[in-house]
């Protein structure tokens, strides 16, 4: 087996302030002392440990929030879901700490190096700061993370030799002070002490957890349950109104998204933001694709043309984005030796972002419906809709809006003199049935100028000539 450890130090803080940068020094207090602080804060000598009057004394400005563990949970389940697409085992280890067996993907991905430069580049979009390493055990990993110690072992023969050079601390064990005033103070220490004396004195359970680490022991874990939709709400440190920041702080949402629908092997064709005021009501910004799609470039090139365009009724305090639906991916068939002169161009993502930028209703296909008479027979649907399998004569692409009166010489209808009959007639009527009744012959018919057009003659007694396309 080969654990990945991601262990975020900073996780109570970034849980709160990745959404935008903040201003001012910010940190975050637990029983009246600092827990966590961020560069600006340690810059003005503030430090974990530190009491909040002592911190306030020396940063007046100081932004300080109350640990909330249930937020913090709730990132890291993010997290989680989000690591699936290297791996569907993932467990956590509170606190702030995130393990993968990835064993079964180094084949898929490349190899382990490949693997934690992915992972790491994944947490940085999403604002998080993490200590990666890697080890043939989980709690081997997890030490070595905690430590900072950046190593990845994929061989069990040289953990041990590894394992001796971390603190004490490490083993996050209430026995800490202890084996210190016993001249323990690394893993190496320990090991050195006789092994009944340290289960004589501080128990059983010390030495199991270096078993385990070692991997004498089994070390069995519970894997995290990918969720069927995703929810994700990122708070920002102050509130924001233009759409740069706002749309930086969606893109830590959509690289989320992203891995979660990785983990998934689908995509989605829509997307559901909610942007949160102080006393309005949220403001709904909805994203609809033509084909399903996963790509977190693609999402925010779409939401940055949506930003520009809304009007904001208060400033964001918050961004939820939801997906509710999710489908398969289709993959393109790649050819054996592509030429990119055949390729087709992507139109799809044509179409998403004139919408984005037009709206919805602004760009729409074409479909045909179950009606002989032209102007009926076609009705807007979504591009890409499944055409209907009508036999009809010849027809132009471009109808008149409304058709045009010929004048008649000699019964031979003119339009820049006179035409010649070239096709036709194409009888149609229809439409008693709803009251606009049609009787028409068509021809198709060529001008001075060689254009062909369509025109049509009433069956009536008066009998009249009338344009109502142009063929290409």
């Amino acid at each position: 087996m080969l654990w990945i450890a991601l262990h975020l130090p900073q996780l109570p803080l970034e849980a709160f302030q990745r959404g935008l940068p903040a201003p001012e020094p910010c940190a975050v207090a637990e029983r009246q002392r600092i827990l966590v602080c961020d560069a600006k804060a340690a810059a003005r000598g503030l430090h974990a440990g530190m009491p909040v009057s002592a911190a306030l004394a020396l940063a007046p400005s100081l932004r300080l929030r109350e640990r909330e563990a249930a937020t913090e949970t709730e990132a890291l389940l993010g997290i989680a879901a989000w690591a699936m697409q290297c791996t569907p085992s993932v467990a956590l280890d509170f606190p702030g700490l995130v393990l993968l067996e990835v064993s079964g993907s180094l084949k898929l991905f490349g190899g382990l190096k490949v693997i934690a430069a992915r992972l790491r580049r994944g947490l940085d979009a999403m604002g998080y700061s993490a200590r990666l390493a890697a080890a043939p055990t989980a709690r081997a990993a997890s030490w070595f993370a905690r430590s900072g110690k950046a190593c990845l072992i994929a061989d069990i023969a040289s953990l041990e030799s590894e394992l001796r050079t971390l603190p004490l601390p490490v083993l996050q064990c209430r026995e800490e002070e202890a084996l210190a005033s016993v001249g323990a103070r690394s893993v190496g220490d320990l090991l050195a002490l006789p092994r009944d004396g340290i289960a004589r004195r501080f128990g059983q359970g010390l030495l199991d957890a270096l078993d385990q680490a070692l991997g004498r022991l089994p070390d069995p874990r519970g894997f995290c349950v990918l969720p069927e939709k995703f929810c994700a709400t990122i708070e920002l440190p102050a509130e924001a109104t233009q759409a740069a920041a706002l749309l930086f702080a969606a893109q830590r949402l959509l690289t989320q998204l992203e891995g979660f629908l990785a983990a998934r092997g689908a995509g989605t064709r829509r997307l559901l933001l909610n942007l949160r005021h102080r006393a309005a009501p949220a403001t709904r910004i909805e994203l609809g694709l033509v084909t399903a799609c996963r790509e977190a470039a693609h999402f925010a090139l779409l939401l940055r043309e949506r930003l520009q365009q809304t009007a904001l009724a208060e400033p964001v305090r918050a961004i939820a984005l939801e997906v509710q639906t999710i489908e398969p991916l289709e993959h393109a068939n790649l050819s054996l030796l592509p030429d990119e002169l055949q390729q087709e161009g992507n139109w799809p993502r044509l179409i998403e972002r004139l919408r984005s930028r037009l709206g919805a209703a602004a760009v729409h296909g074409i479909a045909l419906r179950a009606d002989h008479r032209p102007e009926r027979a076609c009705a807007e649907a979504e591009p890409g809709a499944r055409q209907l399998a009508l036999d009809f004569e010849p027809r132009p692409f471009w109808l008149l809006e409304r058709p045009q009166a010929l004048e008649e010489m000699e019964s031979i209808p003119c339009h820049h003199g006179p035409l010649k009959l070239l096709a036709g007639p194409e009888r149609i009527e229809s439409g008693w049935w709803d009251g606009a009744d049609t009787a028409r012959d068509y021809f198709i018919a060529r001008d001075a100028n060689e254009a062909l057009l369509w025109v049509y003659r009433e069956r009536s007694p008066a009998g009249a000539w009338y344009l109502h396309g142009i063929f290409s």
